[in-house]
């Protein structure tokens, strides 16, 4: 497609400022808001070197202060797309404070919509999760049904999905939405891995694992997640366009990331499970994702999971 001028909220962040960097590349104009929660200023140190991008730092829930920036931003061309990346990307602060969710996953969702009516802004490309299907012993498809998450992050994305489908219907042009799977990689603020080499660091001697380490689950390095929702983008042809992303058929138990860590971090160390086949509550302990409806078009991954975790463990180091 045709360089343009798009948003990208949640830019500081994990997801976001890797999709930040790749828009640039293309030669897109980007705009990026993120309020610096869990998002880094350190992660835009590339993206800083381009004049074709511009960050603020702000709370989309500061709706007053997000639509003014919007507003003044338009003077210099109409925003094309929304990225909407930005919410709670930790699962058990969520469960252990349901505000956070509802705040930072649902309620930006709903703000960010409520600007693009008010500005008419076309486009909305939204980052949903697995975690919306609720923990289902099968492989999960696109159609699959029916839906009950277990998790509070997994729930208000569902709920971002019902709003975004509803907004549709109203004033939307056209909506893309990715569910994905556990990503991994460089620049990552939570996750197996980077609680796994956190810990490490804090204690060499011992690692000690939530869960008795059979949980198991697709990982898909960062670099091939970015690399997918470019691709569905460029080819979206319905309105409503909604994927699976994933490695292929593969999938990384929690005792292999343990080992993979502690190989890498502290080769002596012993690891310590605390049993059960949950990491918290709200973990959906094991799913398999189908990824047939993306590969019809013609996206393959080049990864499997298990090399997708070994990478992120060198690159997080």
């Amino acid at each position: 497609m045709n360089p343009s001028k798009c948003l990208v909220t949640g830019a500081a962040g994990f997801v976001g400022s890797h999709l930040v960097d790749r828009l640039l590349t293309r030669g897109d104009r980007v705009i990026g808001v993120d309020n610096l929660v869990l998002g880094k200023r350190e992660n835009l140190v590339a993206a800083f070197k381009s004049d074709q991008f511009l960050f603020k730092e702000l709370d989309i829930n500061d709706y007053d202060r997000f639509l003014g920036f919007l507003r003044q931003e338009l003077s210099d061309g109409q925003i094309e797309t929304v990225w909407h990346m930005a919410a709670n990307s930790d699962i058990p602060a969520g469960v252990n404070n349901p505000e956070i969710d509802l705040t930072r996953t649902f309620m930006t969702s709903f703000n960010v919509l409520k600007a693009m009516q008010a500005l008419e802004i076309p486009r909305l490309c939204f980052a949903s999760t697995s975690a919306i299907y609720g923990n289902l012993d099968k492989p999960l498809t696109e159609e699959t049904g029916p839906l009950f998450p277990i998790s509070n992050y997994g729930a208000m994305k569902l709920a971002s999905e019902g709003i975004i489908s509803a907004a549709l219907e109203r004033y939307l042009q056209q909506v893309c939405i990715f569910r994905f799977p556990n990503v991994v990689g460089a620049r990552a603020t939570h996750g197996a891995i980077y609680d796994f080499i956190r810990k490490l660091k804090d204690n060499p001697q011992e690692l000690q694992v939530l869960g008795d380490g059979t949980q198991e689950k697709p990982y898909l390095h960062i670099s091939e997640l970015i690399d997918a929702i470019m691709f569905l983008f460029d080819r979206a042809q319905d309105r409503l366009n909604y994927f699976n992303i994933a490695p292929d058929g593969s999938a990384t138990t929690v005792r292999f990331i343990a080992e993979t860590a502690v190989k890498a971090v502290s080769p002596r160390a012993t690891i310590r499970y605390t049993g059960g086949s949950k990491g918290w509550v709200g973990d959906v302990p094991r799913f398999r994702y189908s990824i047939e409806k993306l590969k019809k078009l013609g996206w393959m991954p080049n990864m499997t999971s298990n090399q997708a975790v070994e990478l992120a463990v060198k690159e997080n180091i």
